[in-house]
């Protein structure tokens, strides 16, 4: 079948390199700035090496790619043959890097279609590839385009933080509620609503808010009957994830679960510590 559409996304997706490849998706670094020099996620710098930094209190922030990196990425798709670009990217409310990418379309030698996922990580990882199977059926663009938006805004993304420090540092999550996690020294769990990161709940202590994370996770994925993929993704707590995916796969049957390490650019506002859990309704399966 011939392929008539190409799939771009940015590193924030987190999908492994390998799965990239082999569905043709290419990704954009977004980058990381570590006490004032520039890195691009997953080529120049590692998660662990921003964990480190962070555990330093060095200053670390993070920037959109430039317009030149994605009309690069466009053109590099359309030397492919294909004639409609689908460029999906981690939300809006988060990064300016859904801004730019609406920006380098204009210089796109195909049309490009761009997405506000309205989430990030393996949420955005999920449903491009599933665009990508799409594509490689033969689907035309505004068939890929939907699917895409769909499945990315159908999935839930849970967070379990060390600290709110980190986001409320990046300007991703209210300062009042950075204080409150300060003052009441709590465990929170967040969750990605509407394109943003918004507190869910808290708990005492790291286990009771791990234990919260994987039941509300647990809930999420049996509301779809099971019909779903899902993601730990971590950063710099490879034993924490490696408990939650199990007691998750336990929890719904054996299913196989996707562990990933989250990469450096969502790495700096979650800080080390971090897991996080994304559940994603199959195409087919029914809201």
């Amino acid at each position: 079948m011939e392929r008539h559409v190409a799939v771009v996304t940015d590193s924030t997706s987190y999908l492994p390199t390998q799965w990239a490849v082999d569905n043709q998706i290419t990704k954009v670094p977004v980058q990381v700035i570590v006490s004032g020099q520039a890195f691009r996620e997953g080529v120049d710098i590692s998660t662990a090496e921003v964990a480190r930094a962070l555990r330093d209190w060095l200053p670390v922030s993070t920037s959109r790619p430039s317009p030149v990196d994605f009309v690069n990425a466009y053109e590099q798709a359309a030397a492919s043959g294909v004639d409609h670009i689908i460029s999906a990217h981690l939300s809006a409310e988060l990064s300016g890097t859904y801004q730019t990418a609406l920006l380098a379309a204009k210089d796109s030698p195909v049309p490009v279609t761009v997405i506000d996922s309205r989430t990030l990580a393996m949420g955005l990882g999920f449903a491009c590839l599933t665009g990508a199977e799409l594509a490689e059926a033969g689907a035309e663009a505004e068939e890929v385009a939907a699917a895409v938006t769909s499945r990315a805004r159908r999935s839930n993304t849970y967070f379990y933080v060390d600290s709110l420090e980190y986001l409320k540092r990046g300007g991703r999550i209210g300062k009042a509620s950075a204080a409150i996690g300060a003052a009441l020294r709590v465990k929170p769990i967040l969750g990605v609503r509407d394109g943003r990161v918004e507190l869910l709940e808290k708990a005492r202590t790291p286990s009771k808010a791990l234990a919260r994370l994987l039941e509300i996770s647990v809930a999420a994925a049996k509301a779809d009957d099971g019909d779903v993929d899902v993601a730990v993704q971590h950063i710099d707590a490879p034993e924490r994830a490696d408990e939650i995916a199990e007691q998750i796969s336990v929890a719904l049957g054996g299913k196989d679960i996707v562990r990933i390490e989250i990469g450096a650019v969502v790495g700096a506002h979650v800080g080390p510590g971090c897991v996080a859990v994304t559940i994603a309704p199959k195409p087919w399966s029914q809201t």
